[in-house]
């Protein structure tokens, strides 16, 4: 018995019923997501826009503020979309309010079922792990939701989880290889761009060894992600 992996693409879906999602962005929110818990931070909240974020901060005075419009920095925010930015802060026992264009987006559309987890590339591999250990010789229904729309990095992504769900074969180059040519990733690498890192991209296509999963929790006032131990 082998769990029924499915697909998506897209930041706005009414997902099937399942017993876990897995919305993926690898470029770049849940790489920044999964570098702000390496450096110590507490919680994840996510909202869908800015002034979201700046009513969360209202009632929290604490919070920091992350995020991007268009990949670019948002005015009064404290840390944008850059994972080179969140590898190098000190976040320890911070909480941090997240808004980005897909993966938030996608995160906020698929809380329909039990499980949620989000990931990067960076954190496929815990992903995977953890879907086995829970799901692996079971039937259990689970969507993988690529969150950008048309880039090939969050597909490539997927692809990957799938397959070491299913004992198939997907080398982590073949992904990285991916990631580095797809379309959303063109603008990080031309020099003529300089408010994009081409830096953020190596963080991104980067795989690191595995430790937790990203897990959604669904509260009365906030959505929130927090680490769980593998």
């Amino acid at each position: 018995m082998s769990p029924r992996v499915e697909i998506f693409r897209g930041n706005d879906l009414t997902l099937p019923a399942s017993e876990v999602n897995v919305v993926i962005d690898v470029v770049r929110a849940f790489t920044v997501a999964h570098y702000a818990f390496l450096q110590g931070a507490a919680e994840i909240l996510l909202v869908p826009d800015v002034k979201a974020a700046f009513a969360v901060r209202k009632e929290r005075p604490e919070v920091l503020l992350a995020g991007e419009i268009g990949g670019l920095p948002i005015e009064g925010f404290d840390l944008d979309n850059s994972p080179v930015c969140f590898a190098s802060a000190d976040l320890e026992g911070l909480i941090i309010v997240q808004k980005t264009t897909n993966g938030v987006k996608a995160a906020l559309h698929s809380l329909g079922a039990p499980m949620v987890l989000l990931t990067g590339f960076s954190n496929a591999e815990a992903t995977a792990l953890y879907l086995k250990a829970h799901y692996g010789d079971s039937d259990a229904k689970i969507n993988l939701v690529a969150s950008h729309p048309t880039g090939d990095e969050d597909f490539a992504c997927a692809e990957y989880i799938r397959a070491q769900l299913l004992g198939e074969t997907m080398e982590a180059d073949e992904v990285r290889r991916r990631i580095y040519g797809c379309e959303t990733v063109v603008k990080f690498l031309d020099p003529a761009r300089p408010e994009f890192n081409a830096e953020d991209i190596d963080y991104c296509a980067t795989s690191l060894p595995p430790a937790f999963v990203m897990a959604v929790y669904q509260g009365a006032l906030w959505t929130s992600v927090r680490k769980v131990t593998l």
